[in-house]
């Protein structure tokens, strides 16, 4: 028979969440269901829950746990309500089937797996909760996979002295990882016919310049940086596009870079560069701050004391948009990214379990 647990796992992958950026895989898209059942969920266990829409029909669930006193510090507990796309999975992807020992389905590992582990430790703890040291919250983020709307929301609204975002670490706390700055370059052309190409201005030739400087110049700058913990800073030519026909001089092209920062880096000086030695250029940029906060945290010392080491991670989270609007922060659940995303995505019972009785401890710890 399935664990309490593992029927939670179960309910949350049945209830369809998919990002609605891209090409989602079914017309079951946005959080608001699954925000509706963890509404529900919250509720019965004491908790005042509430809904804040974010984007039309794609809301945020927020809860605070009563406290036997006003004035405590806040510790959030944030995993995201959304997945990625379901296209090209192998099994079904709303399963929640339970066979040989894992829990199948999107969102297993990422993110709903930690999200049922710190929800059923939150279950079993609730006697405790109004007598911790901290206020606990809660709060299932829309829109982690694209954008992280949900988390920037948030931390525009509410203070919190520590926030666990919820993901797939192998129950080791993610202090520190890299940012994000995603570039789109445009370069732009005269159209002409192809076998006159000197009446013409070839964009794709423009952007090919572009990127060979932008490759030289990023190789050089980033090896003489580098993270203790996180490494160097690392780049990916990721799209490009351009032309419309073979026998037609292209007069546009587009191409989208990914660069993974470190803490203290500014990418500017690179862009600027750029733009000042290739005119016309034209570069858009989103940027997403790392996250970084010291290891030697107290909160930080509990859970090393539950057995979660500080680690470093490649890749980014809702964690680091509360670090940068100054809130202490890390990343933290069961299960593995090596599983997230995947075609067949999973999580072992073991694993949930093992999460589970992590968080109960680490809530104890607080008395």
């Amino acid at each position: 028979m399935n664990s309490p647990l593992v029927d939670l796992l179960t309910a949350l992958i049945q209830i369809p969440s998919v990002n609605p950026d891209g090409v989602a895989g079914t017309e079951s898209v946005g959080e608001k269901a699954c925000a509706d059942f963890l509404l529900n969920f919250l509720t019965n266990l004491g908790a005042e829950a509430e809904l804040r829409e974010v984007l039309p029909g794609r809301p945020n669930v927020v809860a605070r746990f009563p406290s036997n006193r006003p004035g405590k510090p806040r510790l959030l507990f944030a995993p995201h309500t959304d997945t990625v796309s379901v296209v090209g999975m192998t099994i079904d992807p709303f399963s929640g089937e339970v066979r040989e020992g894992k829990v199948w389905g999107r969102g297993a590992s990422d993110t709903k797996g930690p999200m049922a582990a710190i929800l059923d430790a939150l279950r079993a703890c609730r006697g405790i909760l109004p007598e911790l040291s901290h206020e606990i919250w809660f709060a299932g983020l829309m829109g982690e996979e694209a954008g992280q709307h949900g988390s920037q929301a948030l931390a525009a609204e509410e203070h919190f002295d520590f926030v666990i975002a919820g993901e797939p670490t192998n129950l080791q706390t993610v202090h520190t990882h890299k940012g994000a700055a995603n570039l789109t370059l445009r370069t732009t052309g005269r159209a002409a016919h192809s076998s006159t190409p000197q009446e013409g201005e070839n964009a794709i030739e423009k952007m090919l310049d572009v990127l060979a400087a932008f490759r030289a110049r990023a190789s050089e700058d980033f090896s003489r940086s580098s993270d203790p913990v996180l490494g160097p800073p690392t780049f990916s030519i990721g799209i490009i596009q351009g032309g419309s026909k073979i026998n037609i001089v292209p007069d546009g092209c587009e191409a989208q870079i990914n660069i993974r920062t470190i803490p203290g880096q500014d990418v500017q000086p690179l862009l600027d560069g750029l733009i000042q030695d290739f005119p016309g250029l034209e570069i858009d940029r989103v940027l997403a701050s790392p996250l970084w906060t010291d290891p030697a945290h107290p909160l930080i010392r509990t859970l090393e004391s539950c057995g979660a080491s500080p680690i470093g991670a490649p890749w980014f989270c809702d964690g680091a948009l509360f670090s940068a609007a100054g809130m202490a922060a890390v990343a933290l659940g069961p299960g593995s990214l090596a599983q997230a995303h995947t075609a067949d995505e999973w999580i072992s019972v073991e694993d949930l379990e093992n999460g589970t009785t992590f968080f109960q401890d680490f809530l104890a710890r607080l008395q």
